[in-house]
């Protein structure tokens, strides 16, 4: 994976945490909802990447 890809991931998951936790706050379940949800397209976009990494390096090991 990328660099790239890791930083956009975890600052889409800390935005996520900072709406939701805004959310809590103002007592918006609306936002903190959609909070949540930024967090968890964080996490399945890194699951992904981390998958993609996993198929590349198993490739590499067989083409080596």
């Amino acid at each position: 994976m990328s660099g790239t890809d890791d930083i956009k991931n975890n600052a889409e998951k800390l935005a996520g945490k900072v709406k939701e936790g805004v959310g809590k706050a103002t007592d918006n379940e609306r936002l903190e909802a959609e909070g949540h949800a930024d967090q968890t397209d964080a996490s399945v976009k890194q699951a992904g990447e981390n998958v993609k990494d996993a198929g590349r390096n198993v490739k590499d090991a067989f083409d080596h």
